[in-house]
């Protein structure tokens, strides 16, 4: 029974331990594991006054992410993907950035776990992406993806997904161009488009429907700023976009292109 029990806490042990981040930025796939990222020569501890997931103090070991973006650049756009299909698009240059908002790689370490990010619900490891000084860059929550599996370097958003972009007549500037921006910020993590985009989380946002079509004049602005307000059941994933991560003028611009792409539907096969 002794060697029963042993043999046991053994595996357990080994299958804590055996947490792995899969990068794949272009020039080769590279796996990082739990052990080796906790010992990283640049880990730190650091500590996040207002966490986006846990709505409180929390405290990381941390590794800078820019010290495991070999060879990114600033212009290229990389995708990081968690385990439950959220797909966080995400520009390279604020993940390279080492002042002002920086983004760091808390590791959760099996013998310390991370708390459950609510009752029923597991916590945000073994990988998530979070951020100091995030007022300094205007990061969003999208930008604070938890339970990482993968960060791999892509096409941009409109290369890879046609099926996403307004109509072309309309010029670079033109209010629905920058909603589009914003839509890549803060929704195409967790939704797609006439079926275009990665996410397996929510609901498509165009067909057969766009929730411009649905809600009354109002309430959209509103079950996006407080999606509890409207729809309340426990195991909602949608967070609340407040005016100081969404202000008001960009909510607009967020919705002028939702509602812009009414009209520009593609059947799904």
């Amino acid at each position: 029974m002794k060697r029963l029990i042993l043999l046991t806490t053994v595996l357990l042990c080994s299958h804590l331990h055996a947490a792995q981040l899969t990068l794949d930025l272009g020039s080769g796939r590279q796996t990082w594991e739990t052990e080796a990222l906790l010992a990283h020569p640049k880990a730190q501890t650091i500590t996040i006054d207002n966490d986006v997931s846990y709505k409180r103090q929390m405290t990381y070991r941390a590794v800078p992410l820019a010290a495991l973006l070999k060879g990114i650049r600033p212009d290229d756009h990389l995708q990081a993907v968690a385990l439950d299909g959220f797909a966080a698009e995400m520009n390279a240059a604020p993940l390279l950035g080492k002042t002002g908002a920086q983004a760091w790689l808390a590791v959760e370490d099996p013998a310390k776990p991370w708390p459950p990010l609510a009752e029923g619900k597991p916590g945000a490891g073994p990988f998530y992406l979070v951020w100091t000084h995030p007022e300094a860059g205007h990061i969003g929550p999208e930008q604070w993806p938890f339970q990482v599996a993968r960060i791999q370097r892509l096409a941009s958003v409109a290369e890879r997904f046609p099926a996403l972009l307004p109509d072309p007549k309309l010029a670079a500037n033109d209010p629905v161009n920058r909603g589009f921006a914003l839509f890549q910020k803060n929704c195409l993590a967790c939704h797609t488009l006439n079926g275009a985009g990665d996410a397996q989380v929510g609901p498509d946002l165009n067909v057969p429907y766009s929730p411009t079509e649905y809600f009354a004049e109002g309430y959209l602005k509103r079950y996006i700023r407080d999606p509890q307000s409207l729809r309340h059941w426990p195991q909602a994933k949608m967070p609340a976009f407040s005016p100081a991560v969404l202000p008001e003028g960009e909510l607009d611009l967020l919705v002028d292109y939702l509602r812009h792409m009414s009209k520009r539907k593609v059947p799904l096969q």
